[in-house]
Order: structure tokens, then sequence, then C-alpha cells
């Protein structure tokens, strides 16, 4: 159990949490949400013991260990499963006292913890974590140091997942993720045997992943039971009533008053009018709901233009001859298009957007584009482009003038009105801007020409709840069309209406939704994994091969036990089999009970098999 009694922390003059009190059960998954600035990192700081509260106290049962996602793996050359099996400290240590301890006794009490803890399959546990994850096997033996940040976050992800600690703490987990990868985090999390805190503005992954919700706002921390829908619904009610109230009280207040200025001049009256002037005083406010700001932009409607806006004929795309990243493209976008890019990180995605966006050209075939189409363009990183010195005022100003030299400071203030920005706000500099008011800025340059094609590339990575669902708005009732590529499941859901995959080289068309692209995704990862199996055994049954004349002949297996072995192993692979058709039906995830049985028996088969086969290739040999 996770106690929190009484805590308050500030920030300077500042204070970020008052008087909090959340006590969390063992096996709570708890989303901790709130707008940007809320404090919801300052409450995992506080948990984690990274900062001291002011007051009040965390207490955590005793035994359990508490986990976070590492923000500070040294720059090493260590090999990345290597990194995430020295993240359980107990096993590592067990192993390394495995070299030097010389007293039998105790060689026997460590080979024994060592068996209790699991640590003969953690390598195939590590090994999963960062394929699912998104690593390939090869890149598992690769050093830390070889990838980029992005990367390397998941491989800190990868590490706290191993230990699976009693109460796991995630802050923003899917940043760094891939549609494919949250997929597989969702699942993972649905499963998880602990408890869970984590923040996230991915609706879907709360929706799927918690079953209570803390919701920190006003310095304060709320419990609501349920997942973010139920939150979501349950608050809209109390915040009705809580109106409500405020309305009625204040009705009162005003009948109270009105009685007052009648008759406190009246000597008759005055003894009832001064009892009510006490009455008036000591009635308890109910305060008002002021709704929390959510962000509202717009995106200005082009004028129309003859489709096909853009036309790729079957195109070679890369950056250097001979070497390209995507093959033989041949599609055309129209004016009305809402296509959302699929793919696992580095099959191409961002590649195909700078083509589509005319910043990269073709190593063969060709692009046709309509020569009026305007084009606005959002990448990731384009936010580390901006003059922090400069204002969102500034860069506006400065855009407009270079197409418009008599574009007047009215006319630029109304486009940054358009994306929520005041005078005040577009005003400051912009280094003093948070994530999101950074993306909404790039949002207002990108568009302040009303372009016919929007190209977004991972939008939403700073963007609250909130926000993300103001931009799907915004998306919705724009005119033109949309390239997006996002790992957010529920805005690729309510923007997009046609799917592209972006795989192996190739664009082609993906026919369904997402839940058939997760099915799809799911049994494309258990082929790949299925063929690098069977690669392995036939290298395993080469190198068991005598490799002279002379060596020791292989034991002889007598025949009715290498058939019975033959056996086992065809009904194990019919077992497999069907429990692989029932994790690709599409509802699958949405019975959590049923899957994780499902689950646990897949996992029991699948290593009975590969022991079966392992004995039946060594019998062969």
């Amino acid at each position: 159990m996770l106690s929190i009694t009484n805590v308050s922390y500030s920030f300077g003059p500042r204070s970020i949490i008052e008087n909090c009190n959340m006590h969390i059960s063992d096996g709570w998954k708890v989303g901790v949400i709130g707008i940007n600035g809320a404090g919801k990192s300052t409450l995992f700081k506080l948990i984690s013991g990274e900062l001291i509260p002011d007051g009040g106290s965390i207490t955590i049962a005793e035994g359990q260990k508490l986990g976070i996602v590492r923000q500070d793996i040294p720059e090493t050359d260590t090999p990345l499963i290597d990194i995430v099996l020295a993240a359980n400290e107990e096993m590592a240590a067990l192993w390394k006292a495995t070299e030097t301890e010389t007293d039998p006794n105790k060689i026997a009490d460590i080979y024994q913890r060592l068996s209790d803890i699991d640590a003969y399959s953690a390598e195939g546990k590590a090994a999963a974590l960062l394929t699912g994850l998104g690593f390939t096997d090869d890149q598992l033996r690769e050093p830390f140091s070889s990838f980029s940040g992005g990367w390397r976050m998941r491989v800190a992800l990868a590490a706290a997942l191993f230990v699976e600690p009693e109460i796991l703490l995630l802050d923003e987990p899917t940043n760094h993720l891939d549609i494919e990868a949250i997929m597989w985090l969702e699942t993972y999390l649905m499963s998880y045997p602990h408890t869970l805190l984590i923040i996230s503005h991915d609706r879907e992954v709360l929706n799927k992943c918690i079953d209570h919700v803390a919701h920190v706002d006003k310095q304060q921390v709320k419990m609501y039971t349920g997942n973010y829908d139920t939150f979501e619904l349950e608050r809209a009610r109390s915040l009705d009533l809580q109106q409500k109230m405020h309305e009625k009280q204040e009705a009162q207040r005003a009948h109270m008053q009105s009685f007052i200025d009648r008759f406190k001049a009246k000597a008759s009256k005055a003894r009832q009018a001064q009892s009510r002037v006490k009455a008036l005083e000591r009635m308890s406010l109910v305060d008002a709901v002021i709704a929390d700001r959510a962000v509202r932009f717009t995106f200005p409607n082009p004028d129309k233009i003859a489709p096909p806006m853009i036309s790729i004929n079957k195109a070679d795309i890369g950056y250097a001859e001979g070497k390209p990243i995507l093959r033989r493209v041949h599609e055309s976008i129209d004016t009305d298009d809402r296509i959302a890019l699929l793919g696992a990180n580095g099959n191409g995605k961002s590649t195909l957007m700078k083509l589509i966006a005319g910043k990269l050209g073709t190593l063969n075939g060709d692009v046709f584009r309509s020569k009026k189409l305007r084009i606005g363009y959002f990448s990731q990183h384009q936010a580390e482009e901006l003059d922090m010195s400069s204002t969102p005022f500034r860069e506006m100003l400065t855009l407009m003038q270079k197409h418009n030299p008599q574009a007047k400071e009215p006319t630029v203030r109304a486009k940054l009105g358009q994306f929520g920005f005041s005078k005040e706000l577009s005003d400051n500099t912009i280094s003093t801007l948070s994530g999101g008011e950074k993306a909404r800025l790039l949002f207002a340059l990108m568009s302040f020409d009303a372009p016919h094609l929007l190209l977004l590339d991972e939008p939403t990575n700073h963007l609250d709840i909130d926000a993300r669902a103001a931009l799907v708005d915004a998306l919705n009732a724009y005119e033109g069309a949309v390239v997006i590529v996002s790992h957010d499941p529920n805005m690729v859901e309510r923007v997009a209406d046609r799917l592209w995959l972006v795989q192996d080289g190739k664009v082609e068309k993906f026919d369904g939704d997402l839940d058939d692209y997760r099915a799809f995704t799911i049994q494309s990862r258990r082929e790949k994994r299925r063929a690098e199996k069977k690669s392995e055994k036939k290298a395993d049954a080469s190198t068991a091969m005598p490799a002279n004349s002379n060596s020791a002949p292989a034991p002889r297996v007598n025949k009715h036990k290498l058939e019975k072995m033959e056996k086992d192993i065809a009904r194990l692979t019919k077992e497999k089999e069907k429990l692989e058709a029932k994790m690709a039906e599409p509802d699958f995830y949405t019975r959590p009970q049923a899957m994780i049985d499902v689950q646990k028996d897949y996992a029991k088969v699948t290593e009975e098999l590969e022991q079966y086969e392992t004995q039946w290739l060594a019998a062969q040999a």
C-alpha cells in the first residue's frame, strides 16, 4: 500500500501541492491526470523521494519496492540486454557472487535464491521486453551509446518493467513510442501484477490500463474509481451539481441582502436586519465552477483547387543514390483526404512526409504537385529550431511580412488569437512557453496562409488531453486535406479515414481500422519471432553435429521415444495455433481476464514446445 497524508510542497512562492491525501491499495492501476503544470510530475518526485515534502508524510508498505523509469542512464557501451538485466540489482549481485563465493553452503543458497527469483529465464524476459518496445533481436547486443535519446528512453522503460516492482511509476511512457510499441505496452500494463501509477495524456492508454484516477487540480488530489471516460462523466456531474448549489446560494444571498437593504434603517426591523447580516457573514461560500481554459483553435480553410493535389508515380525515396528507403511508391492525395501513416519507427514515415512536403526529392520516378498547392508542415523537431529569444508576435509578423509587406499588427494578432494566444502570451519570449504552447505556435505559423494540405508528424507529443481534443476538433472542422503520423490511436481513429502502411520499403493502403491493424501487428510479430526461432534452432542443430570423425558419437535414442516426441510436438503446435487464433480476434483485448488466462496458457505451451523441439533436434543430431 502507498499512503500520502497531508503532504504539501511549494516551489519558491508558488504552492504546488497543499495538504494532499491519497491512499492506494495493492494492485490498483491509477492514472494520474491534470493539465500541464498542475503538479503531476512533482507528485511522482515526492513519492519516489527525489523531492522532500514541506509537510506531511508518504509511507510505503514494508518490503515493497518502488520502481521508476530512470532518466540518467550514463553513456556506456554496455549492450542493451545487459543494461536491462542489471536493473534487477539483487539478481545481478547474486550472479556476481557465484564467481567469487567459495563456501559450498553459501553457493547452494545463492543458486536456490536465483531459482526462486526465476533468474534462469531472465534473459528471455528482458529480450521480450526490448523486442516488444521495438528493438530487433540483432540490436539487443548493440551498445547503448549507439542509440539516440528516444530509443534510450525505451531501454530505460524496459529496465523498469523488467524489475516488476510492487509499485511502478510511469511518467508519460508513450512519448517515445510508435503506435505498435504503444499497443504492446497497453497489453503489458493491463496484466501488470502489481500497483501501477501512470501519468499519461493518451486517452486510449488510460481507458485500457487503469481502474482508478488521481486528478491533480488546484493543489489538491482527488481519487475517482474507474477509467478515464468514467472519471470525465463523474466529474462533469460533480461540477454541474456544484454550479447549481452555487447559483442557489447566490439567490439566497441576494434575497437576504435585499431584506437588509430595505429594512436596516427601520427601527422595527433593525433587529431582524442585523440578524440577517450575521447570517450572511456566517454563510460558507460554494465556489462557482470556473471552467478550465481548455485551448480552442482553428485552422483557416483554404480556397478550392482541382484534384489531385499530389500524385507520386513509382518513386524511389531516400537520401543516398542507390539506397532507397521506400521503393516504387505509387499514391495520390486528393483535396478531402484524411490519411494516417502506420508502421514502426524507422520504416520511412517521416521520409515520406518530407517527400510530400517538397523537402526531399525522388531517387527515381516523379511527383506531380498542383501549381496552386500550399502545404503546412509540422515536424516534431521544429520546436527546437524556434528562436527562443523572440516572441510569438515577432515570429508571426516576420513570416507574414515575407509574403505581404503590408501586414499590420491587428492582422498578426488575429492570426495568433485563432490558436489561443492572447496579447500578453504572444508578447512573452518563446523560451518561457510550455511545450504545448510552442506546439500551438508552430500550428499557427504553418497554417498562416490557409494551406490546402496539412502534414502533421507527431503533433501531440507535448499536448495534454484537452489540447489533443482541441486539435482533433480543429482538424475535423478544417476543409483541406490532412496527412498525419501520430502515436495517439485516439487521434488516428477520430481524424483519419484512410490508412497507409509504411513497412519493408513499401507504401500500401491498409484495408481496415486500428483494431484490424492491432491484430495484424500481433500476428506479424509472432510470425517474425517464429522465423527467428527456426533459424536459431537450425544453427543450434548444425553446431551440435560432430566436428570430425574422431568426435564421440551421440548417444542413440529409442525409436519409440523419438516418435512420442514428434507426437507431442504436433499436439503442442496445434494448441499454440489455437491460442494464437484467439489472441488475433479483434475483441481479444477488451476481455482482460480472458486475455490474461490465454496469455498464461500460451507462455506455458510455447515453453513446452521449445523444450520438445530442442530435445528432438538433439536426438536427430
